[in-house]
């Protein structure tokens, strides 16, 4: 983690340029955070964004006792997790054409390296893990995008999301325990 100490003391006093320079410091790490929790590029930036008003917004709150980033994420999560019960999830087809105030549009696919069957095995295993991971509730997704994903330590954890240790390994246990279940429920059923 970067020691950022310094210019949250400076942004803190109402240095503009000081919060500029920790935004830079902390925006690719916010924006793959949101982009795993939300599993969307459009929503990930308009969550980072927010997650960034708030912290600006709530500067003077921050006690300088824990790691900024670390507070970032909560903000994040927090943020994540108010918008989740608001919102309603609208299913899109890869399959189909997709409709704008510019008329029709072909979804196209770019070709790669792997044979045809190859992308679509991969694609499918990738389709059941990201499904199960969408389907995990939000203190589940947490834990595991925080651990698996972007490495944070159980301490780290337990911190951001603001429960204990013991809840944080046990949230993590069952998240990949569903994870698993689902994935290999479905590959039973193709079988």
């Amino acid at each position: 983690m970067t020691d950022s100490t310094g210019l949250v003391s400076r942004a803190q006093q109402g240095d503009l340029s000081a919060f500029e320079l920790l935004v830079e410091t902390y925006q690719n790490r916010i924006f793959s955070h949101c982009y795993r929790l939300t599993g969307s590029y459009d929503d990930a930036q308009d969550l980072a964004q927010e997650v960034f008003i708030q912290a600006y917004k709530h500067l003077n709150t921050f006690r300088r006792d824990a790691d900024f980033g670390t507070w970032l994420y909560k903000i994040a999560r927090n943020q994540w997790i108010n918008k989740t019960r608001q919102k309603k999830v609208i299913a899109i087809s890869s399959d189909e054409s997709l409709f704008t105030q510019n008329g029709e549009f072909a979804r196209e696919i770019a070709a790669s390296e792997e044979s045809p069957l190859e992308k679509l095995e991969r694609d499918e295993y990738y389709g059941l893990v990201r499904q199960a991971l969408m389907s995990l509730t939000p203190e589940y997704r947490s834990v595991l995008v925080l651990r698996d994903m972007e490495g944070y330590t159980y301490e780290e954890i337990a911190e951001i999301v603001d429960c204990s240790l013991g809840t944080v390994k046990s949230r993590l246990n069952r998240a990949r325990r569903i994870m698993r279940d689902q994935v290999d429920a479905v590959k039973r059923s193709i079988e």
